[in-house]
């Protein structure tokens, strides 16, 4: 269990929606969830979530923490906004189960090996550093993610869509040697860390009830 997590169960302890509240993207909004199950029925991967959205927020006000934060639910957002054209109420959902995603990573608690998440960290890491995305770099830190011997049996099943990338020119094997990058790294350095502390103040404002 991380330092971080640790604080936030003893801050919390009794209020678990006061929590996604102030720390969650428009946590907020949980407690207007009338349980209508309209999001679940217009996800087109709602079978396969372990606990649908109206679920996740019934759980979310029954106080069960861990569940939620330790569930993969979340991560099977795809983003098709489907559950926020439709909820009579206009939950902002889709944001809530990306923040719920985030904060769960950003407490240490997101499921281990979960491949959205791997692929999210990895898209990260290349636009943080380069302000653009080196493709070669991210397919390959991809295929290889889980060892050397299984990164080869990825990359051969691959190597059809490959070659027809590399024929179209939307991946050059010259990118392993740098890539195309933006001209102003350190501007993006400094948008992403001014980024971050407005969030942080935000966080901070919301949980000082201002």
């Amino acid at each position: 269990m991380t330092q971080m997590n640790q604080a936030m169960i003893e801050k919390y302890r009794s209020s678990f929606l006061k929590e996604v509240e102030t720390n969650v993207e428009e946590g907020h909004w949980v407690k207007m969830c009338m349980q209508c199950g309209v999001c679940s029925g217009s996800c087109p991967l709602g079978p396969h979530w372990e606990h649908p959205p109206q679920e996740i927020f019934m759980m979310i006000r029954a106080n069960k923490r861990d569940e939620v934060l330790k569930s993969s639910s979340m991560w099977f957002c795809t983003s098709c906004y489907n559950c926020i054209a439709r909820c009579p109420r206009g939950l902002p959902i889709t944001h809530i189960m990306h923040g719920l995603a985030s904060y769960s990573k950003k407490l240490g608690l997101a499921p281990k090996s979960q491949p959205t998440e791997s692929f999210g960290q990895i898209f990260w890491n290349s636009i943080a550093s380069n302000g653009r995305v080196n493709e070669l770099k991210i397919g390959l830190a991809l295929q290889f993610k889980d060892g050397f011997g299984q990164g080869v049996k990825n990359a051969m099943a691959q190597k059809d869509l490959g070659m027809a990338m590399m024929k179209t020119k939307r991946m050059n094997p010259m990118e392993f040697f740098g890539g195309h990058t933006c001209k102003d790294k350190s501007g993006i350095a400094r948008m992403l860390k001014k980024a971050q502390e407005v969030e942080d103040q935000h966080i901070a404002n919301y949980g000082a009830g201002k």
